[in-house]
């Protein structure tokens, strides 16, 4: 088959190493040098796996800048450019996926279009509803992904399961659901991973609560940390006997400075705003208990009287170079506007300032020119300086 996806952030340059596997696949984005990166073989994402993906995959994957010609003949486009979540609209910013939708029909009227961006429940339909308004014969999907940063090549050829969602009362979209989901299944590493073809809003519904359900365990966990704080307790122990119920198991239960990163986010703030009219009380009790919980950190610190402060890593993850909505830049600014100085090391960032914070690139020094050292995640290169490290991770892992 001949694929199209737009956008080669995590989603979307994950899928098109794991789909030009076995199919021709084109990777459409705005950015010239990520292009050029990719057509050479250089993945722009810290990823353990896509280097080597893209090395077999040559022949069959080209990355482009220009789409004016790339969408014609396609058998599918799949959409997946950021949606940032506005917090003045109170919704997600889906205006780079319709323009997609739009430059697709123009080249393609009758493709089948898949959106795997984080959309507001009811906005497939909407879409559809426009497309076919206009007289395309096009198909919209919404096939939401469960990826890891640092890791969304491996969740793509692992996937726990694979949803796909189509505008209600169309058995000719439901077919061409069940057709995608298939072609995904294909190129898992599991022939028999569950598939899942529902109506597009549930699709949409299951990807917001999915990940406001792990966001709400990263809350849990944080709180059950800051109680053991102030009570004086050991919160290892507490987690420990807690996890030991098969019924809680230990994902997503080592305490950090809040959940953050691409989608937690952004993905509890449009489920809260689609509850307007549901009535509700834990889903915004989420969304506030992660600016509760950097607050408390940010007290624990203040009350250190620390000179300088140094942030060990902008990133929310181990092996990610992604620190959008990072909990600790929450901290930051915190502790900032109490007059605490604050430094950043950040190897992957080449800027010399961060939030007029300064970036040190040297770890020796960043180390000497540190009081204390706040980390939301540990690692062995603070071992030499163990004494002057803040943090909460208590199992040294995501």
């Amino acid at each position: 088959m001949r694929i199209v996806i737009a956008g080669a952030g995590y989603v979307g340059l994950a899928n098109a190493v794991v789909l030009a596997q076995r199919h021709e696949v084109a990777l459409v984005d705005i950015d010239a040098v990520k292009v050029e990166m990719i057509n050479s073989g250089i993945s722009p994402i810290a990823d353990p796996d896509i280097p080597r993906l893209l090395q077999s995959c040559a022949g069959r994957l080209e990355a482009v800048v220009d789409h004016s010609a790339v969408y014609q003949g396609a058998d599918f486009v799949i959409i997946a450019t950021p949606t940032n979540y506005d917090e003045t609209r109170g919704s997600f910013d889906t205006s780079s996926v319709e323009a997609v939708i739009w430059q697709v029909l123009a080249a393609n009227p009758g493709v089948t279009i898949v959106i795997k961006s984080t959309v507001p429940v009811g906005f497939t339909e909407q879409q559809q509803e426009k497309v076919t308004g206009q007289g395309f014969g096009a198909h919209v999907l919404f096939s939401p992904e469960f990826l890891r940063e640092g890791h969304a090549a491996d969740g793509t050829i692992h996937p726990s399961r694979i949803i796909v969602g189509f505008p209600q009362g169309s058995q000719v979209g439901k077919a061409r659901a069940e057709g995608f989901a298939q072609l995904m299944r294909d190129v898992a590493s599991d022939g028999n991973v569950p598939i899942q073809v529902v109506a597009a809003t549930e699709a949409e519904a299951v990807k917001l609560f999915s990940n406001t359900y792990l966001a709400m365990r990263v809350a849990f966990f944080n709180e059950m940390d800051s109680y053991a704080i102030t009570k004086g307790l050991s919160s290892e122990n507490i987690i420990c006997g807690v996890c030991l119920d098969p019924r809680i198991g230990d994902g997503y239960n080592n305490p950090s400075f809040g959940y953050g990163g691409y989608c937690l986010p952004k993905d509890t703030k449009q489920l809260l705003a689609n509850y307007q009219d549901v009535p509700s009380n834990m889903i915004a009790a989420v969304v506030e208990a992660n600016r509760t919980r950097k607050d408390f950190i940010s007290e624990q610190i203040i009350a250190l009287r620390p000179g300088t402060v140094g942030i060990y890593r902008l990133t929310m993850k181990e092996g990610s170079d992604n620190y959008r909505s990072s909990s600790v830049q929450g901290i930051m600014k915190r502790i900032k506007a109490k007059g605490i100085e604050v430094i950043v090391y950040e190897p992957t960032m080449r800027e010399e300032e961060f939030y007029h914070s300064r970036v040190v690139g040297d770890l020796a020094e960043f180390k000497r020119l540190s009081d204390l050292i706040v980390a939301n995640r540990y690692s062995p290169d603070l071992d030499d300086v163990k004494a002057k490290v803040y943090s909460r991770d208590l199992y040294h892992r995501d």
